[in-house]
């Protein structure tokens, strides 16, 4: 009997447990994954959430029930997955996972072979279909369930700690705030892994440990309320900077040492610097919101920019597409070329570390130059009653004005010394604007709120 399933979303699975989502639907997600994609070898792995665990299990015997052999790699972050499926040449990879999302909800991350993502348009849709339609044959033979969590934890180390060389560190002091999420368990594994090498790092680790209740808050630290944890303890350790991981850990945000928190397009734009540094003449590509400090940058350090639609598909499609060396998100998802063209939580902090050590330069002071250079206002997110309606005002006012406009997402329009970004949600009434500038703080500050009082007028 066919039944609708809400919990599908435009790149991935995500819903409210016992609304929309729970193990019933895990099994058949599994098998539907496994007949669409005719797997016969899927890595598996979870978040710290409590219902983590019993999900997986349905889902791998799902997995199973289909003749697929899963690798189960425990309790491990969206990347480690990653890796898994690309290191164990396994047909596809699924991590257990809600990421940031409130506790009483949980979600699927897939990929297919390779750790590509499934195309939204086809692989997901028809993934959708299979499971709703709930018409499989009889169970298969073949499927078991083998424990890989060792050996993926080990090649996943490996692979991490060989984007630096350890030579080029200088001694650094950093507070490390896992969210009681996934983080924990591998980034002690990563730390001890580099302190064989070197013994550069000193780690001040905060709620460190997976507990399912996160008893600290759900681990989301994007959002400006969830700062003081992590910038307090960089103050008062005298820390050098500070890193915070969401959930899942596939995105990892930065504290300078002042305890002064790093708007993502920025580190986008240093570890550009970074990868072209060690990549010459590469390609970079970012997302549309905010674009000129990471454009100057790639420019400088003789790549080429490639723009990307916002979201991890439609970037990895790009990346893939001109074999760029790394991709940035202003929202802290990172991408690397040589991590099968997936995002990563570790990899931009030690490659920051390893910048740190050859410049002889503070976490402020990498930074600092290029803020002043190119202000940005941060993402301001409208919740609108007829968000179409609100940005034809907006653009009826600035269009006629503009130098150029751009329609990769949302839509973009530029001018000689200041641009915007406005994007309508694609999932709730809401619009969300980016405004930078050459330089000019006092006009980002002006025309930021010309924008907010078209977008909030009658």
């Amino acid at each position: 009997m066919s039944k609708s399933l809400s919990c599908f979303k435009a790149y991935d699975v995500r819903g409210e447990l016992g609304v929309n989502f729970d193990a019933e639907i895990c099994h058949r997600i599994g098998r539907a994954f496994a007949c669409t994609l005719g797997t016969k070898t899927v890595v598996v792995g979870r978040d710290a959430r409590a219902t983590s665990l019993d999900l997986a299990n349905s889902l791998c015997e799902g997995l199973i029930a289909e003749g697929s052999v899963v690798l189960d790699i425990g309790l491990a972050g969206t990347e480690e997955m990653y890796w898994a499926t690309s290191f164990f040449e396994a047909d596809g990879g699924i991590e257990v996972t809600a990421s940031h999302n409130p506790i009483s909800y949980n979600g699927l991350k897939m990929v297919k072979s390779g750790s590509r993502p499934l195309d939204p348009a086809t692989d997901l849709l028809a993934v959708k279909a299979c499971a709703e339609a709930c018409d499989f044959s009889a169970v298969k033979l073949g499927g078991q369930r083998q424990d890989r969590a060792a050996a993926a934890k080990m090649a996943y180390v490996e692979k991490v700690t060989s984007f630096i060389d350890v030579t080029n560190l200088r001694p650094l002091s950093i507070v490390v705030n896992s969210g009681n999420g996934a983080a924990g368990p591998t980034f002690d594994a990563l730390a001890q892994a580099l302190a064989a090498k070197t013994d550069a790092f000193n780690f001040i680790r905060l709620f460190h440990a997976p507990d399912s209740t996160f008893p600290n808050g759900i681990p989301n630290p994007l959002l400006t309320e969830n700062h003081a944890p992590t910038r307090d303890a960089v103050l008062a350790h005298g820390a050098d900077f500070g890193i915070a991981f969401d959930g899942d850990f596939d995105r990892c945000f930065f504290f300078d040492e002042c305890g002064r928190f790093i708007a993502g397009e920025y580190i986008v734009g240093l570890l550009a610097s970074v990868m072209l540094e060690k990549h010459p003449g590469a390609k970079i590509v970012h997302d549309p919101r905010v674009v000129w400090n990471t454009k100057d940058l790639v420019r400088a350090k003789g790549g080429t920019a490639m723009q990307a639609k916002t979201g991890h598909a439609f970037v990895k499609q790009v990346m893939r597409k001109c074999d760029a060396v790394y991709g940035g998100e202003m929202s802290a998802h990172h991408y690397f070329r040589d991590f099968a063209y997936c995002d990563s939580g570790m990899i931009p902090w030690l490659v920051l570390c390893e910048l740190m050590g050859r410049s002889g330069k503070s976490m402020s002071a990498l930074v600092a130059e290029r803020m002043a250079a190119y202000p940005s206002s941060g993402e301001t997110n409208f919740t609108l009653q007829d968000p179409p309606a609100s940005i034809a005002k907006v653009l009826a006012v600035y269009e006629p004005l503009a130098l150029s406009k751009d329609d990769t997402d949302g839509v973009s329009l530029e001018f000689d010394n200041w641009r915007f970004n406005l994007r309508a949600s694609n999932t709730e009434p809401v619009v969300r604007l980016n405004v930078e500038s050459y330089g000019d703080s006092s006009l980002l500050a002006v025309r930021l709120a010309e924008i907010k009082k078209l977008l909030n007028s009658p």
